[in-house]
């Protein structure tokens, strides 16, 4: 498992024993001053996801760049959560989230549109799944914040079948409502 060169360039690989893909987000390089010297710690932030639906991130720290991007990536996989997508390639609705400083609104989009997100937010639509989706990041630009204020409205990311299943109505009396505010909203 030869990953010290992976620094650059892309920074995904796609695992051969699992549906899984991860991405390296962020590698921060700190140091601890002893009697010797300095010695050198690394922490990574990945993020994991089958690009169905599952997403997670995880955070690990080691001596060594490929142990901490390692134990990240157990973290990761421990930590996976699901999100509806709608027809398999945005987001149902325009949600909000927020970690500390960092705020990030996103918004479905049509097909065709692309992934417009800034980096980290980048990294989790991508493992998500997701390949139509406008989003932007407020606040904080720090990468684990930024992260961890995605899953956060990820979270609240509802379906239109779980929302018709706690009103106690059916789905396609829900869907004939949006039609309806769709047809108002274009006719002004």
């Amino acid at each position: 498992m030869a990953r010290e060169g992976q620094r650059g360039g892309d920074r995904q690989r796609e695992e051969k024993d699992s549906e899984f893909v991860d991405r390296l987000v962020h590698i921060n390089r700190v140091a601890k001053v002893v009697k010797g010297g300095k010695r050198f710690g690394f922490a990574a932030l990945v993020v994991v996801g089958d690009q169905k639906g599952r997403v997670g991130f995880g955070h690990g720290k080691a001596r060594e760049v490929p142990e901490a991007i390692r134990k990240a990536t157990e973290a990761a996989k421990r930590g996976l959560i699901r999100v509806p997508l709608r027809e398999g390639r945005t987001l149902h609705h325009d949600v909000n989230g927020r970690h500390g400083a960092g705020r990030v609104v996103m918004r479905a989009a049509p097909a065709g549109t692309g992934i417009i997100a800034g980096g980290p937010m980048r990294a989790v639509f991508e493992t998500l799944g997701v390949h139509d989706v406008v989003a932007k990041s407020q606040g904080s630009s720090n990468p684990y914040n930024m992260v961890r204020a995605t899953f956060d409205g990820l979270k609240r990311e509802d379906s239109p079948r779980s929302v018709a299943a706690r009103r106690n109505l059916k789905v396609s009396v829900l869907q004939s409502r949006r039609q309806g505010v769709d047809a108002e909203a274009s006719d002004s």
